[in-house]
């Protein structure tokens, strides 16, 4: 049973989320220190306005678990540059240069990982797994430290599950349970993000009532999102 440590809300009893009124009140349930998932690829279905809120604050120290982190200043790059960041865990950072000089500069930790093994990773907390065995990064500088086991005859390495406190995400839409829908490639990491932190704030372009989304057209149930809060045009 998901349970969020910042609102109260545990798993089945929760009927409705929390509707939040502004950004800024959102990014008060992060601490100094915590793991943030944040969603997107490149510009698409991630929380610009929730970025933006988390740029402006005061907390720091935090290790950011997202595909890249944009480019230089921009985006998800300016917690890097305001100083923000200890750490970074994900797939892509060749479109912002101030990783690798303050990696080298010893300022961060970056825990780079093949994007297939990330989304399997963080798919892996959100079922309850502790991980998997993989071939991928196998013989390569990524596969160092971590275990390897052979499987009929070949070499697999251990991804371990990939777990956050909080994650920022993006919806096209919301009830007022809860439930998201995305818009079509914005969808990517949304989904296993959702699953596999212990609070879950939502950024979404439109609240509607309950009942007013197709079933069929929910992919991540009310059950694992704690907060919503409307983005402005």
């Amino acid at each position: 049973m998901k349970e969020s440590k910042r609102l109260g809300v545990q798993g089945m009893n929760k009927i409705e989320c929390t509707k939040l009124r502004s950004f800024e009140e959102a990014v008060e349930l992060i601490k100094d220190g915590d793991k943030i998932f944040i969603s997107g690829f490149g510009n698409a279905g991630d929380p610009k306005q929730l970025i933006k809120a988390l740029v402006e604050s005061d907390k720091k120290e935090l290790t950011i678990i997202s595909n890249d982190l944009g480019s230089p200043n921009i985006g998800l790059g300016q917690l890097l540059t305001k100083k923000k960041i200890k750490g970074l865990i994900g797939t892509y950072y060749n479109w912002n240069t101030e990783v690798a000089a303050a990696y080298n500069a010893g300022e961060i930790t970056v825990e780079l990982i093949p994007q297939g093994s990330f989304a399997e990773g963080i798919r892996a907390a959100g079922v309850g797994s502790a991980g998997f065995y993989t071939k991928t990064a196998v013989g390569t500088a990524l596969a160092k430290g971590k275990e390897t086991k052979e499987f009929n005859g070949e070499t697999y390495l251990l991804q371990e599950a990939i777990r956050g406190d909080v994650a920022l995400i993006c919806a096209d839409k919301a009830d007022e349970l809860g439930n998201l829908v995305y818009h079509k490639t914005a969808r990517n990491f949304n989904p296993v993000m959702a699953t596999a932190a212990q609070t879950v704030i939502a950024e979404v372009g439109e609240i509607v009532p309950a009942g007013d989304l197709d079933p069929e057209s929910i992919i991540t149930p009310h059950i694992y999102v704690d907060a919503i809060v409307l983005r402005s045009c």
